[in-house]
């Protein structure tokens, strides 16, 4: 089975394994997880086992051009269709097909949504509250018990949303990551001699204070020549208007200095960042990208909410990029 414990950043979990004891009894290290660092772009990966340049999910916001809209995959329903949107079969799916008993276990608000449909279909949904962990443990009992050859995927999601609202740094956060450490153990607990558990996470977290918060969408310098600014406030999608890449380009760099790597559509695809780039994919990419450094974060009004959260996520540092892949075999 796969816990996927939201924004445990393998190097957050280092500096607090105190708080973790079950989850530093497992062997394993860390990876890095999908460029953008971010939630959708992160279990699309893990669902269709490939990139975002191949999966076409590419962030927490992106501009979709077949229907000429922005699609926002943490709020999905069925328009677009989901599977329009990313067509590849799931390992779920492709489990499945083998003869493989596939379930799915987390919020049953989950269910139906489109990013589910889109990269975590396949199998049974066993849906129970957020909170829940006991009711985790119990699917878990239900699905071994019914077949000897089973692919169990767990989502946890308190440690991002705590990380979130109260920093990554803060007692709060510790807490939540106790928490976390007790479901591994309850789940290991459950396993069925021969099973496998693996711990991984889509994504880490930096702390961004008050103060690192850059809004770009007040400035007329940066306004300039920009249709839309979208994403995650560490790796944010910039549109722009015809013939305008290079004069919003040299704007930005101007006011932003270092504080954000910007790179053309054109440099995301030679980089690697996603891997291999399909032609529909990069269509999906900003003309630019602003990947923040340091701890800058790009606000703007049109998110406010998400944009005042201290901890963030998306970008390229060692904190947001490493997650842990841990292994646990019972006996």
């Amino acid at each position: 089975m796969v816990l996927l414990v939201d924004g445990l950043g393998a190097r957050l979990l280092a500096r607090t394994l105190d708080a973790a004891p079950t989850l530093a009894s497992l062997s394993g290290g860390p990876i890095a997880a999908a460029f953008p660092t971010t939630t959708p772009t992160g279990l699309a990966t893990l669902g269709t086992g490939s990139l975002p340049g191949h999966h076409g999910l590419v962030g927490a916001a992106f501009w979709l051009p077949e229907i000429d809209r922005i699609l926002e995959p943490l709020h999905w329903g069925s328009d677009p269709v989901p599977v329009a949107v990313q067509p590849e079969p799931t390992v779920f799916e492709l489990a499945a097909r083998a003869g493989v008993s596939v379930a799915t276990i987390t919020a049953e608000e989950y269910r139906d949504s489109g990013l589910t449909r889109a990269v975590l279909r396949g199998g049974e949904y066993h849906g129970v509250a957020p909170a829940d962990f006991a009711g985790r443990v119990e699917a878990l009992r239900a699905v071994q018990a019914g077949s000897p050859r089973t692919l169990t995927y767990v989502y946890w999601g308190e440690v991002d949303r705590v990380g979130h609202e109260f920093g990554v740094q803060s007692p709060q956060w510790r807490a939540a990551l106790a928490r976390a450490d007790a479901i591994v153990a309850s789940l290991l607990d459950a396993l069925a001699p021969g099973s496998v558990l693996v711990v991984t996470a889509d994504h880490g977290m930096v702390d961004c204070a008050a103060d690192d918060a850059v809004p770009v969408d007040v400035d007329a310098r940066l306004t300039a020549g920009v249709a839309a600014v979208v994403g995650d406030p560490r790796a944010r999608h910039v549109y722009v208007r015809p013939g305008a890449v290079d004069d919003v380009r040299a704007a930005w760099g101007a006011v932003l200095g270092d504080r954000v790597r910007l790179l053309r559509r054109e440099e995301v695809v030679e980089s690697g960042l996603m891997g291999v780039v399909d032609p529909f994919v990069a269509e999906r990419i900003g003309d630019l990208m602003a990947v923040s450094r340091g701890t800058t974060k790009l606000t703007t009004r049109a998110d406010a909410r998400v944009s005042a959260l201290i901890g963030q996520h998306g970008g390229l540092t060692a904190d947001e990029v490493d997650v842990p892949a841990l292994r646990y075999r019972a006996e």
